[in-house]
Parts: C-alpha cells; structure tokens; sequence
C-alpha cells in the first residue's frame, strides 16, 4: 500500500533544495582602490572578465584622503573584506613584511611573463626587498609626476618675443630646471596669472614627489640603499641647493600654493591661473575634458619633468594589485590578475585611459595615441625613481613632509631642514635595527 504523505514529503523537501541557494555558488571579487578615474576605468574593464568568468568584480573606491587609514585598518582586523588591494608602491614593505599581503612569487613566475612587464614597473610596484626578485604585487596603474601647459600662452607671437628679448632663448616646453624657473618667472604677472602650481602641501606625499625628483635631479638622494645611512646625503650640498631652487618656485605660484597637492593644482590650471602645471598623469584627463576645463582643454600642452644640472630623474606614481592575506577568495584574485595582464586586456585598459606596465603594449600606437600626454609618458619612463620602500616608509614620509613644507612657508631655512630630516631619518632606521651589526 503507497504511503502519499511520504511522497509528499519528499517531494516537498526537493523543492526546498532546488530552490535554496547554491552553496557552490562563487562569490564576487572585491577590488578595492583609491577613488579616482583609473578606479573608473577598472571598473569597466572588469565587465570583460566578468562577461568571460561569469564571476562578478566589484571595485570599491575609498577616497584619497582616507585610503590608506582604512585598508591599514581592515589589515589589523584581519577583514576578509578585500580580496585585491590595489596599494601605494611604498605599501610593499610594511604590507608584506607586516603579512597582510601574500607573497606571490612562485606564482607570478609560473603564470606570468614576468619579462612583458617593464622592468620599472616591476620593481617599483611588485618587488620587495628591492633587488631580491620577490614579488608580491602584479604593478597596475604606473603614474608618474609630469607637467601640462598652456599652449596659447606658449605660442603667442607677443609672448614669444618678449620671452626671447628677455631670457635669450625660444619660448618653448622647458627641458631642464633652468628654463622652468624663467619661465615661471615670466608668466607670473599678479593677481591673475602666475607662473606655475606645483606640490608643495605637506598632505600625505604632496612636496615629498614634487620635489624628490629635483633632489635627485640636482646630485642628491635619500641616502644609501645598502647601508641605510642618510647624514651626508639627503643633506649635502646638492640637495640643499635643490631645496633653495624649489623653494623659489612658490615665489612664482599663486598665493595659496603651499596647499596644493593634485586637486589644488588641476583647480588652479583649469581656472586659467597658472602658465605651467606639475601633475600627476593619471589626473591629466581632467585638463582635456571640455566639461571639466571648458576654457583650456583644447589648449593644453604636456611635457616631461625637466632634467637638472647632475641627471635626469622623475618621480613614479602609481599602484600594484596585491592579494589580501585574509581573502577567502585568493584563487579567483589570482585568476583575475592573470587575466588583467593579458596583452589584449592591457589595449583595453589603455584605450579607457590607464597607465600600462606592459612593455609592448606601452610602445604600440594603441597606447602612444589613445590620448595627447601618453607620449610624454612614455617618454617619461626611463627616468623614474621612486621613494624608500621600506616597512617603515611612513614615519620617513611623515618627516620629509613636514620639514620641505617648512621651508615653503618660510619657518625653516633649507639646510636646517635637511639636517632635521637626515637626524630623524637616522633615528628611524636606527630604531628599526637597520644598523645593527
């Protein structure tokens, strides 16, 4: 004799299976970024491996100013909020040392050619110690510090002469630090127009990639890569000779430019108060956006940072993906970024307005014409150098920001302040056991 109310039972509980959620189902991708328009622009490639993997990428943007406070927060969590940070290039250190982020060497070399990669890009985004080969970042977004201009201004025929009946020379996209300052100097005429906006504020990195690349430009450095020793060096005399010239430069800035960082500065070209613009690439968009610079965006120029009386140098922006050591996703992350790096997914990732690492692709006319500054990027990129990289990068950071912007506000004069960075630098590695023997 049949039972129905068993098989109604068992019917039942089928239903409540197929219609219960998949246990196996795969949980999305978070990225998570600073908020700014590469972020953008990830945004919309990710749709690609999405449309590929069905696994769906969310790319969370934090913005700038707290960026760093928040991810530094959910590693001391150990939140499994994140699965890909893409972080600073000075986070390597302190993040991989600290264990937030996975080391992804032996991966990197079985599933990417490493050699596609720009060597630069490599050793500023993926590898720490620098040198050693180890990796634990796929290098994303390259940025650089570069320079914009007003084409108007440099091409008017007035202009030209008067420069020339001054200065000696043609008017044109200066080459070396000579020239910026003239130039600079002749385009000031208060209140409405000054010469040139630069970073000099002592927010986050501000002044510290404005004018480290002058310092290196001008025969100065950090200090010693290998032994770690800063007296002598951050503060010799080419360095302080660097810091004389740049504080000079606010002479020929608007009023308020010790607070500029990037915003202050795309605000001040775009409001037609500047000739010259230091920025980063990444915000050049901004400039030749009708609707964001409805005045200048068809007359605007770009250059690369000058060259000094001892060398050529340039500072390096820019960001790796990095896989959260608390992921519960990292196999996904790293089938991501395998994807990401794809030459054909780096075309894409050019033509939305990102700054490729990779090396072919950073040659092809795909990139060189996806917008007007992209040649002086590439042209950039032999020059670059970047900040220490070391675990406690933070704390030297800190002091050199607070010192360079002193000497911009007039309360200290340049050598005391590079002797006050040497000292504190010092401290800070010798704290750190760095000169233990």
């Amino acid at each position: 004799m049949k039972k129905p109310h068993i098989y109604i039972f068992v019917v039942a509980i089928s239903a409540i299976i197929l219609l219960a959620p998949s246990t196996n189902a795969q949980k999305p991708l978070t990225v998570v970024w600073a908020e700014w328009a590469p972020a953008d622009y990830l945004d919309e490639l990710s749709k690609d491996f999405t449309a590929e993997t069905g696994i769906a990428v969310n790319v969370v943007q934090i913005p700038w100013g707290s960026f760093q406070e928040k991810i530094s927060a959910a590693f001391v969590g150990k939140s499994d909020l994140y699965d890909i940070v893409i972080g600073d290039s000075q986070w390597l250190g302190r993040n991989s040392v600290g264990g937030h982020y996975i080391e992804l060497t032996e991966w990197m070399n079985d599933n990417i050619d490493v050699s596609s990669i720009s060597d630069t890009a490599m050793t500023a985004f993926a590898e720490y110690p620098k040198g050693s080969k180890k990796y634990w970042a796929l290098p994303a977004e390259v940025d650089i510090n570069g320079f914009m201009y007003r084409k108007d201004l440099f091409e008017d025929p007035k202009e030209q002469a008067a420069f020339k009946a001054k200065y000696g020379y043609a008017l044109a996209p200066p080459t070396t630090y000579k020239e910026l300052l003239d130039i600079a100097e002749f385009f000031t005429r208060p209140p409405d127009l000054y010469g040139i906006a630069a970073y000099f504020s002592k927010e986050y990195d501000s002044i510290t990639m404005g004018f480290q690349q002058v310092m290196w430009s001008f025969g100065g450095s950090y200090g010693d890569p290998h032994t770690y020793r800063v007296d002598g060096y951050i503060n010799n005399e080419d360095s302080v000779k660097a810091l004389e010239y740049y504080a000079r430069l606010i002479k020929f800035a608007p009023p308020d430019a010790p607070n500029y960082y990037w915003q202050q500065v795309l605000d001040a070209y775009k409001a037609g108060k500047v000739a010259m613009a230091m920025e980063y690439f990444a915000f050049f968009a901004g400039a030749i956006d009708a609707n964001q610079n409805p005045k200048y965006y068809d007359k605007t120029g770009f250059f690369i940072a000058p060259k000094g009386p001892k060398g050529h140098y340039i500072s390096i922006g820019g960001q790796g993906m990095s896989i959260s050591s608390y992921s519960k996703n990292k196999p996904v992350a790293k089938q991501y970024m395998k994807w990401f790096i794809q030459k054909s997914v780096q075309e894409k990732w050019a033509m939305l307005g990102g700054f490729t690492p990779h090396r072919e692709v950073l040659q092809s006319e795909t990139f060189l014409n996806a917008t007007p500054f992209n040649q002086a990027f590439s042209d950039s990129m032999p020059y670059l150098k970047d900040f220490w990289a070391v675990p406690e990068y933070a704390d030297l950071l800190e002091v050199c920001q607070t010192n360079w912007n002193a000497v911009i506000v007039g309360a200290k004069l340049p050598k005391a302040a590079l002797d006050q960075i040497a000292r504190k630098h010092e401290q800070i590695f010798e704290e750190a056991g760095y000169y233990d023997e």
